[in-house]
């Protein structure tokens, strides 16, 4: 068979279906069939933010193990932003700005940060008048544990406390994390 014949067939099919015969599917129906393959993704919203699985992550320039590896992350727990997504494969961002494809075999959906520019302090309670119990410096990464308000619960080197959200990355500005 052809590939106008095929046309052809398709465009029976169609027509078919359209006028609604037995046996055929609704155009909505293969509407949404069509938009869900299209899609391949995991549903999840985008943007949102993981952390890395291993201490080793390929980032490649695109969705597939085809593509050359552009560079490896070497920093298991660091956060990164999943911007888009490719049946089994994530595009991410990091704290500065690069991005690239990963597996999300990858990516973990626990919740990390990183303090990106200035120092940080971390805070017995949430509040900026609360003693802090320490200071944590650029690229200390750390695991986040609830968000509420302008405050997020933290633990990074041993050490647990509140950061306020604007000094770290990892969690968008008014984000629940329970």
């Amino acid at each position: 068979m052809g590939i106008r014949s095929s046309v052809r067939l398709w465009a029976s099919f169609v027509a078919l279906a359209a006028i609604g015969l037995p046996g055929t599917a609704a155009p909505q129906a293969a509407d949404k069939s069509a938009s869900a393959q299209q899609r391949k993704g995991s549903g999840l919203p985008i943007p949102r933010f993981a952390s890395l699985r291993s201490d080793e992550v390929n980032v490649r320039t695109g969705p597939g193990s085809r593509y050359p590896v552009d560079w490896v992350f070497k920093r298991k727990s660091m956060p990164v932003e999943i911007v888009a997504e490719f049946d089994n494969w994530r595009k991410i961002r990091d704290w500065q700005g690069a991005s690239g494809w990963v597996h999300q075999s990858l990516l973990s959906g626990k919740r990390s940060f990183i303090i990106a520019a200035k120092p940080a302090a971390l805070h017995k309670t949430p509040a900026p008048s609360a003693e802090v119990v320490a200071k944590l410096e650029p690229e200390v990464v750390g695991e986040i544990r609830s968000c509420t308000g302008d405050w997020c619960r933290v633990k990074a080197a041993g050490v647990s406390g509140w950061i306020e959200r604007t000094g770290m990355w990892g969690v968008y500005k008014s984000e629940p994390i329970n």
